[in-house]
């Protein structure tokens, strides 16, 4: 046998068969239905596969369905017979063959014994086949389990799988597909539906703050514009001394327009969900380093590229542009004559501006990116809006910006992007960015 399990579970097997047999041998030994016996003995043998000896009360073998058996002959001095005249069964284990005789009795009284053998091998193949049924059996429970819970789970993440969609197409600022709010579990419709009505509110709160900066943009445009006018036309009515006045009201109408464009650009920036592209940054330096360098010039101050080609990055479209813009407006507002800017490109996809001016103290450059915020010894016009712009597109694209001490002295604006040649590709073999946080200023 192949383990002791399948022993002991067979020869159980094998006793409760044989009691049914030894009960109706017994019974055609008591009737004295002898002609019977080797029919019957015959029978079973022929159906099971094993060799059965029928014995009377004496150990006198009644039937054999062996044709070579010892029919008429007295048994009764071999062990199991011996037990089993006495009213008491015996199971053996040999080698190559599994026996167990029983008592042929009726009620207390003693008719005869029965030995039932079988050869290993057809032991073997009878549990093999047991086993082999009942791992078919099993096989089949278990693929109709996985079938059931394979509809189940596709049930269940089918309104999962809408609303992931959903999320990622509102991310994007729009929401073309709404996600399924009639299949699923009850509770995964109510979120669906939930989703929908809060998507669609914020669609439309978005839609307003997009109208109100567009409107108020012209809106404000207007008065601005017609107030400065006004201050100007006052010029020739005034006396020389109020001259002084004029010219700073007019400077703080200036202010408040580009106050205005910043908030405006700002509202703009942040109600717009845009997904990062791959964008040549050495291409968009060297064109911003052009047009400034005019500029620059005026002010006696140079303007250099260093460092290794970059590559392309992953960041918002036109958002390198007003970054390197608004960074380098900064430098020039605060360099010396004969000072130089340098734009340095550092390995890992960094970009330093790096200026000669006085440079920030670490509380400065702790603040500098809030809004509105500006120096207290700044001598220039800003209106605290230019960093605070460059950190929200910075941060859209998946970046980051920091402000530290130049070497030299001055201060290094260090602005690090995500490098396309550090992402996967997907199906189509364009590069596949990560998801970037943004984060609002």
């Amino acid at each position: 046998m192949s383990s002791l399990g399948q022993t002991a579970w067979l020869l159980s097997s094998v006793v409760k068969l044989w009691g049914s047999a030894g009960l109706l041998l017994s019974e055609n030994i008591e009737k004295g239905d002898l002609d019977a016996l080797p029919d019957v003995v015959g029978d079973y043998a022929t159906r099971t596969g094993g060799r059965v000896v029928v014995t009377d009360r004496q150990g006198i073998v009644l039937a054999d369905s062996d044709p070579s058996g010892r029919v008429g002959t007295s048994i009764a001095a071999e062990p199991d017979i011996a037990r089993a005249l006495h009213n008491q069964p015996t199971v053996a284990d040999a080698d190559e063959s599994l026996s167990a005789t029983m008592p042929g009795s009726s009620g207390t009284t003693i008719r005869g014994a029965l030995r039932l053998t079988y050869p290993m091998a057809e032991v073997n193949a009878r549990v093999h086949r047991i086993w082999g049924a009942l791992a078919l059996a099993g096989a089949c429970i278990l693929a109709a389990v996985a079938l059931a819970a394979f509809a189940l789970a596709r049930w269940i993440t089918r309104p999962l799988r809408t609303l992931e969609a959903a999320t990622a197409q509102l991310a994007e600022g729009r929401l073309t597909n709404p996600p399924d709010a009639t299949t699923g579990p009850p509770e995964l419709r109510s979120l669906a539906a939930a989703f929908t009505h809060t998507a669609t509110r914020l669609q439309q709160l978005l839609k307003a703050q997009q109208a109100f900066a567009s409107e108020a943009s012209h809106q404000l445009k207007t008065p601005l514009t017609a107030l400065r006018l006004r201050l100007e036309n006052f010029e020739p009515y005034l006396a020389p001394r109020a001259h002084g006045s004029l010219e700073e009201a007019i400077g703080e109408v200036e202010r408040l327009n580009r106050m205005v464009q910043g908030l405006l650009g700002l509202a703009r920036l942040e109600n717009s969900a845009t997904t990062p592209e791959p964008v040549d940054l050495d291409t968009v330096i060297a064109d911003r380093v052009a047009m400034w360098e005019p500029l620059a010039a005026e002010q006696y101050v140079a303007l250099t590229v260093t460092g290794h080609r970059a590559g392309p990055v992953w960041a918002l479209p036109g958002a390198l542009e007003q970054v390197i813009d608004n960074l380098v407006a900064n430098a020039l507002r605060v360099s010396p004559s004969g000072t130089t800017i340098t734009l340095h490109r550092a390995p890992g996809a960094e970009l330093h501006i790096i200026d000669q001016g006085p440079g920030m103290t670490e509380t400065d450059r702790a603040r500098a990116f809030d809004r509105f915020w500006r120096a207290s010894d700044s001598h220039h016009d800003g209106t605290g809006l230019g960093l605070p712009i460059v950190r929200h597109l910075v941060q859209a694209s998946g970046g980051e910006i920091t402000l530290h001490i130049a070497p030299g002295g001055g201060l290094d604006a260090t602005v690090r992007l995500r490098s396309v040649a550090n992402f996967s590709r997907d199906s189509s073999g364009r590069p596949r960015p990560g998801p970037a946080s943004v984060t609002v200023p």
